[in-house]
Parts: C-alpha cells; structure tokens; sequence
C-alpha cells in the first residue's frame, strides 16, 4: 500500500471512532453531572463535591463543601475536573495537572489511588448516605438460627472500625460449635450482602430474604438465618 493511501486509510478508521469515542466520553460526562461523596474506603472521612456542567480554562466546575479541605487535606489543590479516555474521571489542579484520576469499578462507583495515601471513593451522594443509612441499622444484636427457628448464637455488629472497610463483630457466650469454630470477628455490607469473616480469613455470605431475615447463601435444607433480637 503506498504511503498516501495508508494514510488515507488511517484517516477513514479515525474518522470512524471519533464519533463513538466523543459520544462515550460525553455520555460519562453527564452521567457525573451531580453531587458526589469523595472518602476514604471505610467512609471515616468524606467530602461533598458538586459536579458541574460548565467550562472553565482548565476543564469542568466543581465545587467542594466547606469541610472538605479538613477532611482530605488534597483536595485544596482540586479547582476543576474533567474526563480522559472513555473511563477516567480526573479532579485536577489549577494547571490542568491530575490530582486524582477515578475509574468505575462497579456501577456508580470510582475508585482513585492517589501514591503514599493509598485509595479514595468517589460515589453517588444519595447511594452513599443510602448504604450508610443501611449500615446504621445493621448495628446491634443478632441471633443466629437454624430454619426451624432454633437460635444457635448471639452476635453483635458494631461500628468499630477493624481492618480496611471491615467492622467488628463480636460472639456471645455457648455458640453452636460450627459457629464458634467459624469464629467471625469482622464484617461488612456489600453488595446487599453481610459479609461475616474470621480471622483466619473464611467468609460466610448472608442475603435479605422476603421475610426481612438475612439467609445464608448458599441456601441448604437446614438453612442458617440472622434475625435482629428483640
């Protein structure tokens, strides 16, 4: 192929994914228009931040609730932010330099690694207050049942941070053996889900059920299912 049509050709591919390329950048570009909770991954430190649609010399507006500067001491240098590439949501300095870069991990959340701090959470104000209003009521005493209705345990969910977004847990006294032997003595809400761990690293899954019981998955003949106390 001779030199002027492989450009030609070059230019007829490009021609072909700009379009496809713009449209998926700009679809990203409203779909972040809105207020967002930047914070660490166990939501200790949280910061509002206000997307929005208009231009500056640099990139797109922000802007960062009162607190903010406090709470996550980078986000000073933060004065706008913009997209890069069809997946990358960068909060960036007045010099239009990157701050932080966010990708999505799941749907509606981002996650940044900003280099000796380690990684931040950009998510959805009202699903962020939604999951905290969420883990809030799981806090308290539980009871573990057979289907039968047979209380095998006690066990109470804290808020008390343990390891990254993990919380403690805490068994009562005369356990069912398999229990006591599980040992949990973390746990976390994800995903629907009360993820129970032990320190030696095993998991149980529990997931809502339609009598408002949390059944742990997978489902046997003789399932075990967490109840508030009352």
């Amino acid at each position: 192929m001779s030199p002027r049509r492989l450009c030609l050709a070059v230019s007829a591919l490009l021609a072909l994914a700009s379009p496809a390329g713009a449209q998926d950048t700009s679809a990203l570009k409203k779909e972040m228009i809105g207020q967002w909770e930047l914070a660490t991954t166990d939501r200790s430190k949280t910061c509002v931040v206000t997307m929005k649609e208009d231009s500056t010399a640099q990139g797109l507006k922000l802007e960062l609730e009162p607190g903010c500067m406090k709470a996550l001491p980078f986000t000073k240098d933060i004065t706008a932010w913009n997209v890069r590439g069809l997946d990358i949501v960068r909060m960036q300095d007045a010099a239009g330099q990157p701050v932080i870069d966010f990708t999505e991990v799941e749907s509606g959340i981002f996650e940044g690694l900003r280099t000796g701090e380690g990684v931040y959470i950009l998510q959805n104000l009202a699903a962020a207050r939604s999951l905290a209003k969420s883990m809030d009521q799981m806090i308290g005493d539980w009871q573990m049942v057979r289907g039968k209705g047979q209380m095998i345990c006690g066990l109470t969910l804290t808020n008390t941070e343990a390891s990254g977004d993990n919380f403690q847990v805490f068994l009562k006294p005369k356990c069912d053996p398999a229990v006591a032997a599980f040992a949990p003595n973390q746990w976390r809400l994800e995903r629907g889900q009360i993820i129970l761990m032990s320190a030696a690293g095993q998991t149980w899954q529990f997931e809502a059920d339609d009598n408002a019981q949390w059944r742990r998955v997978p489902d046997t003949a003789d399932p075990l299912i967490l109840i508030r106390s009352q």
